[in-house]
């Protein structure tokens, strides 16, 4: 017993305990420093941050989404405007397992994979706890389908939308275009705040060209939330500001006389105001229902419209090419009087073909028999191909492409919608850089009978149509005659304006044949009926499309229908004061004057008469 505390060291252990004691304490002071210093830092330094956070968990930012502005036509009939619809939309904060949502979702109403897709894509764009549309424009069958089964189903609902819609349908739907569904790609160019929570975007036509000032500037909401982001009130709001509605300068009234007047021929019609480049027809056919695609078209009914061989979808009016023909002819003719390469009163024979010299190879006229003596009013009223053979080559592809191109031919005309096409002016220069080959004289004449490679729009057509009407005073066509904000009117776009000098007697003597074309009986177009008291003037024309054999003979009725030759027909009106200029392009029409002129009589005689300029 006395040997165990002999080995116990009370000192030691005393020692031990109050080091031990000391460390504690220690610890604990330190740890309550640290505690303290924490806690005034969140309560003093840090608050204003920390109260940031804590209010932004109880505080959401919902978009307010601008509608859109409507869309006019002149006399104020409505072509496009904002119906109220049903859709069916996703909280995804709110589904308890967003998938099996939308595959449930999916088996009850027949959900394309394709809507599923696009739903996914833009749920991306959105908030968590922002309603994201699924179904737009749904049935009476599909609100009925879902509202029997809506508690199965949290986080989803049946909202009233604004939804576009089209009356005119087919009629206006190549240049008021249409909205659709935000893609993918639109996503990355769109401004993420002024396109939050909006679901559609302009995608073609007018819709398109204008979408800034139609979508409008989108308003924002706090609202506070409770823990189960159940809104209770609303602490800030900014209102949207509607986008602006559009009043164009087009006729539906003559769009339709146009539209069903080329049936049953594709094609095109554009018609301008003389004076001002206003466009009152803008008429494209065949054409398409726009609004299937306002809440997503089905991918059978597209790819439809895509494979006709009719090309609904494809504008001709703004991107259709083709061969200008005769109707280039008044454009040269001038070229030759202003160049004094030809004066009015010069006469050339014409036996029925053309031969450049030390070549075998001929250049037929249209009449196997020719015109005999040709001066420059006989050429145009009876369309003598011998006549501007000989002028072309005269003139030189130089002279003759610089004066053309003066008119705006290879050129895009500026109208205010995107995707227009510019044409094709041949000439030397556009020949090696594309060919790398040199110009040939052959090559000249048939440019100078708007064959070879020649290309035009019918929008282009107009439009020089438009300016040797107005005797060389150049407009730019135009869509958006006033653009209306609330109280507030401003017009459209801005357009250049030109002159191209010209001799007031060369454009008189050009006029004075065009006159003829329609009110001589020599006329290419004297089979209109003229029962209109004011005078035409206008030029036919032909263009190929199937490329004929030098001794071939052309024969309608053994041709393929759609490798038949195209009728063209430009006009404008009253000569001597004109108002409107018009262009029409028959595809496979075959003859300018018995299948062109008369669509183009029918929409000046109806403006004429709406105007009261008859």
């Amino acid at each position: 017993m006395s040997s165990f505390h002999s080995i116990k060291d009370s000192q030691l252990e005393n020692h031990l305990f109050l080091n031990r004691i000391m460390a504690a304490f220690i610890a604990i002071v330190l740890l309550t420093s640290g505690l303290i210093v924490r806690l005034i830092h969140l309560q003093v330094a840090g608050h204003e941050h920390y109260a940031s956070l804590a209010k932004d968990n109880s505080i959401k930012i919902y978009p307010i989404i601008p509608t859109r502005g409507m869309i006019y036509d002149r006399h104020g009939n409505i072509l496009a405007e904002n119906t109220q619809s049903y859709s069916l939309e996703i909280i995804p904060e709110k589904a308890k397992d967003l998938d099996d949502t939308l595959l449930r979702l999916q088996k009850l109403l027949n959900i394309s994979d394709e809507k599923i897709d696009l739903f996914q894509k833009q749920r991306k764009r959105q908030k968590w706890f922002a309603s994201t549309p699924l179904l737009l424009s749904m049935s009476d069958e599909e609100i009925a389908k879902f509202a029997v089964n809506r508690p199965f189903f949290p986080g989803v609902d049946i909202k009233q939308r604004l939804v576009r819609h089209y009356p005119y349908n087919e009629l206006a739907a190549h240049v008021v275009g249409y909205v659709g569904r935000i893609n993918e790609a639109e996503m990355k160019t769109l401004s993420a705040e002024e396109y939050q929570g909006s679901t559609h975007v302009g995608k073609l036509g007018i819709e398109s060209s204008y979408e800034t000032e139609l979508h409008g500037k989108t308003g924002y909401a706090e609202i506070e939330t409770n823990v189960q982001a159940r809104p209770l009130n609303t602490l800030n709001e900014t209102d949207a500001v509607q986008g602006v509605n559009l009043y164009l300068t087009l006729d539906m009234d003559l769009q339709k006389t146009a539209y069903d007047a080329l049936a049953p021929y594709n094609g095109a019609v554009v018609a301008i105001d003389v004076k001002t480049g206003g466009v009152l027809v803008f008429a494209s056919r065949p054409s398409f229902d726009p609004n299937p695609f306002v809440a997503g078209i089905a991918n059978d009914a597209y790819q439809a419209l895509q494979s006709s061989e009719a090309q609904p979808l494809y504008n001709r009016a703004l991107r259709g090419l083709y061969p200008p023909g005769s109707t280039l002819k008044p454009f040269v003719a001038l070229a030759g009087l202003e160049h004094n390469t030809v004066t009015p009163s010069q006469r050339f024979l014409c036996p029925g073909y053309y031969q450049l010299p030390n070549v075998d190879h001929k250049y037929r006229c249209w009449k196997k028999t020719g015109h005999d003596w040709v001066n420059v009013n006989k050429a145009i009223t009876e369309s003598c191909d011998v006549y501007f053979y000989r002028l072309a080559s005269a003139l030189g592809i130089d002279d003759m492409h610089n004066f053309l191109q003066k008119f705006g031919f290879g050129e895009k005309t500026g109208i205010d919608l995107v995707g227009e096409k510019s044409g094709l002016l041949p000439s030397r220069e556009w020949k090696f850089e594309q060919k790398k080959q040199s110009w040939y004289p052959g090559e000249t004449l048939i440019t100078g009978i708007g064959q070879g490679s020649n290309q035009v729009t019918p929008l282009q057509l107009a439009r020089a149509t438009a300016t040797l009407a107005n005797r060389g005073n150049v407009v730019t066509p135009f869509l958006v005659d006033k653009i209306v904000s609330g109280t507030q009117t401003r017009p459209g776009p801005e357009t250049h304006k030109d002159i191209i000098p010209l001799k007031k007697s060369n454009v008189d003597t050009i006029v004075s044949a065009m006159v003829d074309v329609v009110h001589s009986e020599r006329g290419t177009a004297h089979d209109l009926k003229k029962d209109f008291n004011y005078l035409m003037a206008g030029k036919t024309g032909t263009a190929q499309v199937l490329g004929i054999k030098q001794n071939a003979k052309y024969n309608e009725n053994a041709i393929e229908f759609k490798y038949r030759d195209h009728a063209l027909f430009i006009a404008f009106a009253p000569a001597d004061d004109p108002k409107i200029a018009v262009a029409v392009i028959a595809e496979n029409g075959g003859h300018g004057g018995s299948v062109a002129a008369p669509i183009a009589a029918k929409v000046i005689k109806q403006y004429l008469n709406d105007n009261n300029e008859n």
